[in-house]
């Protein structure tokens, strides 16, 4: 069984990973909800095989969206098109799909972010 400090260091490459380094990680003790955060769900929960990061950030996704969470949304939408996993295309398709089973009202709180998100990495805004 792992140690927590491995978990931690596991943890820490996948959030690297995930959010294309654009997450900065605390140092190990700095915050006990970080630790727990990078030895729990990025060292035990991202790297579980049965769903890829793109399948696993499309659920997140959708949960996000339907808690309004705007800010959370931008995040995961720009490291999808930073790490290659969704098109803006996709992207805009996701709220489309929002709008239809989380209401129109949380998916026009996630339009401005994805469309932000989209503009600040120039791959995908040179594709749309």
């Amino acid at each position: 069984m792992a140690t927590n400090e491995e978990r931690w260091k596991r943890g820490a490459e996948m959030i690297s990973k995930v959010y294309a380094g654009d997450v900065v990680t605390p140092p190990r003790g700095a915050m006990p909800f970080s630790d727990l955060m990078l030895e729990q769900l990025f060292a035990e929960i991202w790297t579980r095989e049965q769903l890829s990061v793109k399948e696993r950030r499309l659920v997140i996704m959708g949960i996000i969206a339907g808690m309004g969470e705007k800010d959370t949304f931008k995040i995961q939408a720009k490291s999808s098109l930073k790490n290659g996993e969704l098109t803006a295309e996709q992207l805009r398709e996701v709220v489309i799909t929002v709008a239809q089973y989380a209401g129109y009202p949380r998916a026009a709180g996630i339009l401005l972010p994805t469309e932000e998100a989209i503009n600040e990495v120039p791959e995908a805004a040179a594709t749309t």
